[in-house]
């Protein structure tokens, strides 16, 4: 879904969402960096070109899927009322990619909030 949405930074994303894009994004690199480090020569001496090639495929999937990686956690902050601007936390040294990873455990808001309706649904406003 995140690939879909490549570079919609509105609206809310739940957590299943962005779980399943972080385990898809790792599972991708480890396969292509073990094919690299396969097919590379037995010394480590010289690259083979089969390992560069794994090596520049990994680079690409890597530079090509920055911005759907930077995408879906705005949405995801989006979905638990926070501005997207708290992205840049994670630049934070020592303490600042952790933050951000407690911000992606952390359930959403229940029900619409400024950022649009409820993705996991379901909700029913009881009073209105």
């Amino acid at each position: 879904m995140p690939l879909m949405r490549y570079a919609d930074f509105s609206g809310r994303s739940q957590r299943m969402e962005y779980w399943m894009f972080t385990l898809f994004y790792i599972l991708v690199i480890a396969v292509l960096v073990s094919f690299a480090i396969f097919f590379g020569s037995p010394a480590g001496e010289e690259h083979t070109l089969a390992e560069n090639y794994f090596l520049v495929v990994t680079l690409l999937f890597i530079v090509g899927t920055i911005i759907p990686s930077i995408a879906v956690t705005v949405r995801r902050l989006h979905d638990q009322d926070k501005s997207g601007w708290f992205y840049f936390i994670s630049f934070v040294p020592y303490v600042g990619g952790l933050i951000l990873f407690v911000f992606m455990c952390i359930d959403g808001t229940p029900g619409p909030n400024r950022y649009g309706p409820d993705p996991k649904g379901g909700y029913a406003d009881v009073f209105g």
